[in-house]
């Protein structure tokens, strides 16, 4: 998609802006940003790291590049997620009794814009709370997956599941450990998040 690639691709000018920018007042209101670009904007911000994908092969090769960078070839995962089972398979990696995986491999249900957030229930996780799960996420997604807030993510959520309601609904929202705790990383689990994100629109 174009605008990921102006959002990353724009250097030079732009560092002025940003010096900017960083000295505003955190009360300044900020301007309205496309909800693509809002939500790479505070995923990075939150210490994630994004890798946008044309194709499913693109997934593959990121997928096999992620595993390369972590030597995590030959290990163990969990994946919940029958549909990804064939990137582990073709890699090697256990996902079958698990006992001590090196990171968990995931669906979700959806990108949170407004805070980067990312929206997970029982389908993808299972019965886990965040701090059960492996520190260390590869999550795939896509385009269509982007929701504004909470409340779209929940709407979205209850339009998808009729019948099935899924339970265990919670947001991962730190990928980083913070270097000041504050009451607003109170009670937060930390990721090591990778989001492989597709363009499916």
């Amino acid at each position: 998609m174009s605008l990921f690639r102006k959002f990353f691709g724009n250097s030079g000018d732009n560092s002025k802006s940003d010096e900017t920018n960083e000295d505003k007042s955190p009360y300044t209101p900020e301007v309205s940003l496309p909800i693509d670009e809002m939500f790479t904007h505070n995923f990075m911000k939150n210490g994630g790291k994004f890798i946008y994908c044309d194709s499913l092969e693109e997934v593959n090769e990121n997928f096999l590049n992620i595993l390369e960078e972590n030597d995590w070839f030959e290990g163990e995962a969990l994946c919940f997620d029958s549909r990804l089972f064939y990137l582990l398979d073709e890699n090697k990696i256990n996902h079958t009794n698990v006992k001590n995986p090196n990171f968990i491999l995931s669906s979700c249900e959806n990108l949170i814009a407004d805070e980067g957030s990312i929206l997970f229930s029982s389908k993808q996780i299972s019965h886990l709370k965040p701090n059960e799960l492996p520190t260390n996420m590869v999550v795939f997604a896509t385009m269509s997956q982007l929701a504004g807030n909470k409340s779209d993510g929940m709407r979205f959520i209850k339009n998808k599941y009729e019948k099935e309601y899924p339970t265990n609904i919670t947001t991962i929202k730190y990928f980083e450990k913070a270097k000041e705790e504050d009451f607003l990383h109170y009670g937060s689990t930390h990721k090591n998040l990778y989001l492989l994100l597709l363009e499916d629109l």
